[in-house]
């Protein structure tokens, strides 16, 4: 049988708790917020979460391939259900949703 010091076993301890400590971290990190459609900046782009609702007599310029899935300021890929945008602050948008500063995303 091994015998271990106070010190080791404090030390290990200690090692344990802070691992764990990280972990739950990044584990409880907390998900973006998701954009409120009534949030003033987003009243202001014309945000709806879904494309369906884009009102097409006050937005005469919006396409029905554009969605926020593919803008350049969705920081997701085109497939996540939803990701940060750029423009709200680090936000949470969903794909299916829109705004009028929609821009095509690079391809690639």
């Amino acid at each position: 049988m091994t015998s271990i010091s106070r010190r080791e076993f404090t030390l290990g301890g200690l090692a344990m708790s802070l691992t764990a400590t990280v972990s739950s971290r990044r584990s409880n990190a907390a998900a973006p917020v998701m954009i409120d459609p009534s949030d003033p900046t987003a009243k202001a782009l014309g945000f709806v979460a879904d494309v369906k609702d884009v009102d097409t007599a006050a937005n005469p310029a919006f396409k029905p391939n554009q969605k926020c899935a593919t803008c350049a300021q969705y920081q997701g890929k085109p497939t996540d259900p939803s990701a940060v945008c750029n423009i709200f602050a680090g936000k949470a948008v969903p794909a299916a949703g829109w705004c009028k500063v929609w821009v095509a995303r690079p391809a690639g």
